[in-house]
């Protein structure tokens, strides 16, 4: 059995992410690519995500692939996240993930209607205000969630949620109704109202912002696909991984696994799978540091993480799983950075990496407070060490 062992992930992780300095992406596309797509729950994390594969902070060559030559799509994905993916990956994962999505929002917008108890046909009611809603988007062209409820009352409707916890508070259908018509893919989030660190983006049919619409796939193919590309791209892992990043049950993974020629390898934590073709070792690559912004692919592409995380978790990671910003020394994680109120960028090491690495993961900070200009980049998800350097 061919034995991948620890260096040699991080050799792959390195090279195959974009990470090394010797192999960089030209581009947003080549970096979305290279991790089957960008975590998009913080909307800054997708600029700086692309910024560490292509070596330089460029928001407007990230904004034109959005919004203008619309190379890149966002939407719900993978464990019902938001991610920005090329169209071809967009195609796959609109496929394989919004089904179940879909059929969950549903779901849970029928229960909010329910929990009305008004004695109304909930089905037509929902599908009266499906309809008014996309013609009132059709006739704008693009259109904000609160300019939709002006043109359609019924969008206004609140339900409660959370109550008797801390986060209780109330929900306007629009938000409901309109992520669920972007998880069946009819309509798409265009461009953000404000800067790019904003998460409130204008909406707009399908059609009309992908001419054509994205591509279409069988279900079954396109999981198989998604599973074939995470494995190309964060191979060698195991079943328990997929299952994670996924979000679906074994059997949908096993499934999914069936179509693939793959094999069995040793790693040092067990056995792993990996694509038949994707034997060879890995070349050695020259030492790298990066910093990576919170929720970044890399470090979300696992679930089984001691081989590049080790003990870190508890101070990188909040309790949910959510990752902050990272900072990373030839394929494993070696701290954390965070931003006080002057904006610049504050690293800490949590340990030793040697005076040449740590020289060098400096220069990196130095590289990224200018390139933000001052810009405060605070993520949704807050970790201990991040706090800690933000305060």
């Amino acid at each position: 059995m061919r034995r991948i062992g620890v260096e040699e992930r991080r050799a792959r992780l390195g090279l195959r992410h974009r990470l090394a300095a010797e192999d960089r992406a030209e581009g947003p596309e080549e970096a979305a690519r290279a991790v089957v797509a960008l975590h998009a729950t913080d909307p800054a994390s997708v600029y700086l995500a692309v910024a560490a594969r292509t070596g330089g902070l460029e928001v407007e060559a990230v904004e034109r692939a959005l919004y203008e030559e619309r190379t890149l799509l966002r939407l719900l994905g993978m464990r019902r996240t938001m991610f920005v993916a090329t169209l071809d990956a967009a195609s796959v994962i609109q496929a394989a993930c919004a089904g179940a999505i879909a059929a969950r929002e549903r779901r849970t917008l029928d229960g909010l209607l329910a929990s009305k108890d008004d004695g109304r046909d909930r089905a037509a009611h929902l599908a009266m205000v499906e309809e008014a809603t996309l013609r009132a988007l059709a006739a704008r062209g693009e259109a904000t969630g609160a300019e939709l409820s002006g043109d359609v009352p019924e969008l206004r409707e609140e339900f409660p949620y959370g109550e008797g916890t801390a986060w209780a508070g109330v929900q306007r259908l629009t938000t409901r109704l309109l992520g669920l018509l972007g998880a069946e893919g009819r309509v798409v989030r265009g461009r953000p109202r404000g800067s790019w660190l904003s998460s409130q983006h204008r909406w707009t049919p399908l059609e009309r912002w992908l001419p054509g619409g994205l591509e279409p796939w069988d279900e079954a193919a396109a999981r198989t696909e998604l599973v074939r590309r995470w494995l190309a791209a964060f191979g060698p892992g195991t079943t328990t991984d997929l299952r994670w990043w996924t979000g679906w049950p074994a059997r949908d993974v096993a499934d999914a696994l069936g179509p693939l020629d793959i094999v069995e390898v040793k790693l040092d934590s067990g056995p792993g799978l990996v694509l038949a073709d994707d034997l060879d070792p890995a070349p050695p690559a020259e030492p790298w540091v990066a910093l990576l912004p919170a929720l970044d692919p890399t470090v979300m592409g696992w679930k089984e993480r001691a081989w590049y995380l080790g003990e870190h978790a508890p101070t990188l990671f909040d309790t949910a799983g959510n990752a902050g910003p990272t900072v990373w020394c030839a394929g494993r994680v070696v701290g954390g950075w965070g931003q006080p109120e002057s904006g610049e960028v504050v690293v800490r090491l949590l340990e030793d990496v040697g005076a040449e690495a740590a020289a060098r993961i400096e220069v990196a900070a130095e590289r990224l407070s200018a390139a933000v200009g001052g810009v405060r980049v605070s993520p949704r998800f807050r970790t201990p060490l991040e706090r800690e350097l933000s305060s």
